[in-house]
């Protein structure tokens, strides 16, 4: 069964051909302007063998045979989200689903979108003793301090990366709606317990409070989205539709 699926790009020479390419794990393909390539790109700035891409069953891994480009594989769903593959690397490990190789070619920029729609999971086993392992960061969506959370992480959920997180006054408006009692008191609280449940510092039983922490709301959010805590889909929690509960 097929795990990798090729979109070749628009400048391709055969537009008769199949529109995908569909690679099953261990298969390879190779891209550039050479006669011989499976993705033939007929563009003087191309390399005649520019690339090979394999398909490892979830995933794939892209070999950049350039000996002087630099190829960026972008997440176009990731918010900015790129690797980085150097010339003569090979077989670097690409970890999105959806990805789009970027090939700067005199001047333009020609894309190949490559799919891996194959989801691999663990099935649990039934047969294994002893107690369960311990979630690493455990968080209720129903509560306030999801509420907040989500709310410091939505502009860059939203597909602004770089953007400044939301000041404590903004959280407070945005929460409003569904909290009518939010305040500035209220969230700092909510900011400062997420501080100690996500281990950030320690809980109010320890002997030692550890050094201060500076940037709270942005290690929150590095972490939150680092570890996807929390998701675009979990935005609902600041509508109307969705609200955290008391």
């Amino acid at each position: 069964m097929y795990s990798i699926i090729v979109v070749p790009p628009p400048t391709t020479e055969d537009r008769t051909g199949p529109q995908q390419l569909r690679l099953a794990p261990g298969e390879r393909l190779t891209f550039g302007r050479g006669a011989a390539c499976a993705v033939r790109i007929p563009h003087e700035g191309v390399s005649r063998r520019a690339g090979e891409i394999t398909a490892q069953g979830a995933f794939w891994a892209l070999s950049n045979l350039s000996g002087r480009q630099t190829y960026v594989v972008e997440n176009p769903e990731g918010a900015g989200e790129h690797i980085k593959v150097g010339p003569g690397r090979l077989e670097a490990p690409v970890p999105f689903e959806f990805s789009r190789i970027v090939l700067p070619a005199a001047g333009d920029l020609i894309a190949i979108d490559v799919w891996a729609p194959r989801h691999d999971y663990l099935r649990a086993d039934g047969d294994i003793e002893g107690t369960t392992t311990a979630p690493a960061f455990s968080v209720d969506r129903t509560k306030r301090y999801f509420a907040v959370l989500a709310a410091l992480c939505e502009p860059r959920l939203r597909g602004e990366p770089h953007a400044p997180l939301p000041t404590v006054d903004q959280v407070v408006e945005r929460l409003r709606p569904n909290w009518a009692a939010a305040s500035r008191t209220s969230v700092q609280w909510n900011i400062d317990y997420l501080a100690v449940k996500l281990r950030l510092k320690p809980g109010p039983e320890e002997a030692d409070p550890g050094p201060r922490l500076n940037g709270k709301k942005e290690s929150l959010v590095s972490l939150a989205l680092r570890f996807d805590l929390v998701r675009e889909e979990d935005l609902v929690v600041l509508t109307g539709s969705g609200g955290a509960a008391r």
